[in-house]
């Protein structure tokens, strides 16, 4: 899978358990849970893409801090969105995680690597399947591959993901 730079993601197996999560909604990551400094130097990144409004979610909690894609360059797929030109969220301060869609292919790498699972609705076929949380990053070298993760998402939003 490439992300927007061209480059192929190679996604290293994120060490340890996987972390404790809600089984329904709201999904919310419980445990190991990212510094809030690793958190807003993660959304500070996410706000630079070009083209991304920052803004509430419009499908999570009030505390969630959104991703909206200018209209004019959400040229992904209907499922590429959770809502609107929504394609990405990060979770309040006692979570971290994020909410992302990514390429069927790359969720699954991502789902295997230990890196994510599927949002709760969409194992229930409620909500796009490519929807998945990305687990809070814990430090600086996990931060990059979230980091990556985000980048993925925002290209597949724009249409440029294969």
């Amino acid at each position: 899978m490439s992300d927007i730079t061209g480059e192929v993601l190679d996604l290293p197996t994120r060490s340890g358990d996987r972390p404790s999560t809600g089984p329904e909604i709201p999904h919310q990551q419980l445990d190991q849970n990212a510094p809030p400094a690793l958190q807003e130097e993660l959304w500070q990144q996410m706000t630079t893409l070009e083209g991304v409004r920052a803004g509430r979610s419009g499908i999570s909690l009030p505390d969630t801090r959104a991703l909206h894609l200018d209209p004019a360059l959400a040229l992904g797929p209907p499922g590429a969105f959770m809502v609107g030109v929504e394609f990405a969220h990060l979770h309040g301060r006692s979570d971290g995680s994020l909410h992302a869609v990514l390429p069927h292919d790359l969720g699954a790498q991502a789902i295997e690597a230990g890196w994510a699972e599927l949002h709760p609705l969409a194992r229930r076929r409620a909500l796009p399947a490519a929807i998945v949380m990305i687990y809070g990053p814990r430090d600086v070298v996990e931060l990059e591959t979230v980091w990556q993760l985000v980048k993925a998402s925002y290209s597949f939003a724009r249409g440029d993901a294969r």
